[in-house]
């Protein structure tokens, strides 16, 4: 499973944990302008905004986890299996596969607005990309520096919701995770007051008890929660090594470890964390090995090139000895 945020300083900020038992040997892959985009159903789009993120390159085919584009607006797509519905091809519409829709919409679009308004043409197709390689069920958080909307194509058709915490998770679908919220209204960074009885004069024993309920498990809901609290209860300065930093510190308190979500075929865990200044163009990640933060530059590249540029993640970390 895995979980997506934003976060704002002077800067906008936006990433993910990737959690899943296996990786795909993905790379940070940098999109030009000029790439030539073939989509199933409508046609090449020649020319659109280059896009940076964190992608499974096939058949010279970025198939993007997440991405941000030149203009700052950025889409992650996380797990999100037996609610997620595709569909035929629809006459009038947009007919664009699921791995489709990150190119689609940043290729196009500069805000949360100018998507919503793709998405409400959009029909997403029931088409794998290849035998190999079948559909992911997957929902979408799509955030510019201003606003949050998530995308769910589910039996009754395609949904779309504010987002106005900036996170998402998976599974229940995401209405009943801002109606879950509400199960924790009661939480607070401060100390907590006595509210248990006048007849009982209860004190705080230690620090931190504002927070007493906040979940702590793997599960979806509980991370959503979690992710939610924390980020909306951070506070960092606002330089990039300390925005940066805190961004890492808010997917960290919902990281997987290894060996604490058994599944069929291993353990989940948080293959890699990602952290893209989508002002500047600068995307951050670690991985489950090397939590040093590691940084690829949108703009030392050519982005009028045609051809995709990626680069390998740094997988192995290193420890410095200061004695």
């Amino acid at each position: 499973m895995c979980t997506a945020a934003t976060y704002r300083t002077k800067d906008h900020y936006f990433g993910r944990n990737l959690d899943y038992e296996f990786a795909y040997h993905q790379t940070v892959t940098i999109t030009p302008r000029s790439y030539p985009f073939r989509f199933r159903r409508m046609g090449e789009m020649n020319s659109h905004y280059a896009m940076i993120g964190m992608a499974f390159v096939q058949e010279d085919y970025p198939l993007y986890y997440d991405a941000t584009n030149e203009k700052g607006l950025s889409i992650a797509g996380l797990n999100f299996p037996g609610n997620a519905v595709y569909c035929d091809p629809a006459p009038d519409r947009d007919n664009i596969t699921p791995f489709e829709l990150i190119p689609w919409i940043l290729g196009q679009c500069v805000t949360v607005g100018q998507a919503r308004e793709k998405l409400g043409r959009l029909n997403l197709l029931r088409e794998d990309f290849s035998p190999q390689l079948p559909l992911s069920p997957l929902h979408w958080m799509i955030s510019d520096r201003e606003e949050s909307i998530v995308a769910e194509s589910v039996a009754d058709g395609l949904k779309v919701y504010d987002d106005p915490v900036g996170i998402l998770t998976n599974n229940p679908c995401f209405d009943y995770h801002m109606t879950n919220l509400a199960n924790y209204m009661s939480l607070s960074p401060a100390d907590p007051e006595n509210r248990f009885s006048d007849a009982v004069g209860l004190k705080p024993y230690s620090r931190g008890m504002g927070g007493l309920g906040l979940p702590g498990d793997l599960s979806s809901a509980s991370r959503f929660v979690k992710a939610a609290f924390t980020k909306l209860n951070s506070r960092s300065g606002s330089s990039e090594s300390e925005s940066v930093s805190q961004f890492f510190h808010i997917l960290g308190s919902v990281a997987q470890q290894r060996g604490c979500c058994k599944v069929e075929n291993g353990y989940e865990y948080t293959i890699y964390s990602s952290c893209c200044n989508t002002d500047k163009g600068i995307y951050y990640y670690t991985t489950y090995e090397n939590s040093g933060i590691t940084g690829v530059d949108l703009y030392r590249e050519d982005l009028e090139q045609d051809k995709l540029v990626s680069y390998p993640l740094i997988e192995n970390g290193s420890i410095l000895m200061q004695n």
